[in-house]
C-alpha cells in the first residue's frame, strides 16, 4: 500500500512557523507568518508528526512494525516512511479498508519488490533474494569478470591488520551488508572483512573480491520461507559466536559476532554466548557440577545456565561437530561441508 501525501496527515505538536507562500501573501498582514497545525513536506518534525499519527491508528510491538486486530483475526503491518507492506489471516485486507477511512491510499497489488528484496510467493511459500542487487554491485565495482568462487572464504583465510599494500574497500564492504539479509552464507565472511575497514590491506581486499566471486557464482541464491571458532582473531585472540534459530525446520534468524572479551578457554567462550540470550543449548561442565581449577577463572554470572540445568528449567544436549548448524557462521568451511549446511540444513534455493 501506498499513503498519498503521507507528512500533511501528521499533526505538529512544536510551535513552528512559515512564511507566507508566493501568491497567497495576505495584503493587509504582508509581514506575518503562518502557525503550522499539521505537517508540510520540508519540517523536520514532519517525518516524526505521520509516525505519531500511524502509532495512533495502530498498536506497535516494534517502531517499524504495528499491528491490527479485528475478533480473533491480526494482520501485521510493516512501514517504510509512507510505503507499507501487510499480511496476515484470510481477513488481512481489512487492514486497507480500514486505514482508507483514515488515509487516502492506493494498493498497489502483490508484493513483489520491497527496499531491495526481490519477492515470489506462490501456493508453496514464499521466496526472498537479491539477484538483481548482487549484478549491480558486481558491476559497481568491477567485479562482473571475476572468477566464479564455490565457497565466501577460503579455509586458509588469515587476515592480519600490519601488512604492506593499501587497498581501499569500505564501499565494496558496504555494499555486502544488504545481501547478508538473505544470504546467511555469506553473513561471517562479510563480518571477519568489516573488522579491517578503518585500516584495509591488500589480503583484505583479496578477501572481499572472493566474497564478489562466490556471490557471482550464486546470484540467484535465496531463502525459501518455509560451532565455535575459539580465538580465532589473530591479532586480540577473541572468539566469533555464531548462532542460529528454527522455527521448526526453517532458519528465522542468524548471527555471527566477534565476542567483545577474551576468552581464556572453549569452557568460557561456549559459557558466555548462551549465557545472554538463555536461547543456545550445547554440553558444557553443566553436566558436571564440581568446580575444577579451568574453570574458576569463570565469572559467576555465567553459571547461571548450570542453576537453571539443576532446577531442571533447560536441557543441555551435545552436538556433534558435524551437525552443529552455527559452524557456517562462524569460520570458513570446505565446499562440501558449506554446501551441506547451506542446501541440505538451511535450505537455501535458486529461484
Amino acid at each position: 500500500m501506498d499513503v498519498k501525501s503521507a507528512f500533511p496527515n501528521g499533526f505538529i505538536e512544536d510551535e513552528v512557523y512559515v512564511r507566507q507562500p508566493p501568491g497567497f501573501e495576505s495584503a493587509r498582514f504582508p509581514d506575518r507568518v503562518y502557525k503550522l497545525r499539521k505537517a508540510l513536506y520540508g519540517p523536520k518534525q514532519a517525518p516524526r508528526a505521520w509516525y505519531a499519527r500511524l502509532k495512533s491508528f495502530c498498536s506497535s510491538p516494534d517502531k517499524t512494525l504495528f499491528l491490527l486486530r479485528r475478533g480473533g483475526d491480526t494482520t501485521i503491518v510493516r512501514i517504510y516512511v509512507d510505503d507499507i507492506i501487510f499480511g496476515g489471516s484470510s481477513h488481512a485486507l481489512f487492514c486497507f479498508e480500514r486505514m482508507s477511512g483514515e488515509f487516502e491510499m492506493s494498493l498497489m497489488g502483490e508484493l513483489r519488490f520491497f527496499l531491495g528484496l526481490r519477492i515470489k510467493q506462490g501456493p508453496e511459500g514464499t521466496f526472498v533474494h537479491q539477484a538483481k542487487y548482487t549484478r549491480d554491485i558486481l558491476k559497481k565495482f568491477d567485479m562482473g569478470d571475476s572468477k566464479p568462487m564455490t565457497t565466501p572464504m577460503s579455509t586458509n583465510t588469515a587476515l592480519d591488520a600490519d601488512e604492506d599494500g593499501e587497498a581501499e574497500f569500505r564501499g565494496m564492504i558496504g555494499s555486502l551488508r544488504t545481501p547478508t539479509a538473505t544470504r546467511p552464507d555469506i553473513r561471517f565472511a562479510v563480518r571477519l572483512c568489516a573488522r579491517y575497514r578503518a585500516s584495509p590491506r591488500t589480503s583484505h581486499h583479496q578477501a572481499v573480491k572472493r566474497i564478489f566471486g562466490y556471490l557471482k557464482f550464486t546470484p540467484e541464491l535465496g531463502l525459501w520461507v518455509l560451532g565455535c571458532d575459539h580465538a580465532g582473531c589473530r591479532i586480540d585472540r577473541k572468539s566469533t559466536s555464531g548462532t542460529c534459530q528454527l522455527l521448526g525446520t526453517s532458519l528465522v534468524s542468524w548471527s555471527s559476532r566477534k565476542q567483545a572479551s577474551v576468552s581464556l578457554s572453549t569452557t568460557k567462550r561456549v559459557w558466555k554466548n548462551p549465557s545472554s540470550s538463555g536461547l543456545y543449548v550445547r554440553y558444557f561442565v553443566a553436566k558436571n557440577p564440581v568446580l575444577h581449577s579451568r574453570t574458576k577463572h569463570i565469572d559467576v554470572r555465567f553459571h547461571f545456565l548450570r542453576d537453571h540445568y539443576e532446577k531442571g528449567d533447560i536441557d543441555l544436549v551435545h552436538v556433534a561437530s558435524e551437525n552443529q548448524l552455527a559452524d557456517i557462521f562462524t569460520k570458513p568451511l570446505e565446499f562440501g561441508a558449506f554446501v551441506r549446511l547451506r542446501v541440505l540444513r538451511f535450505g537455501f534455493v535458486t529461484g
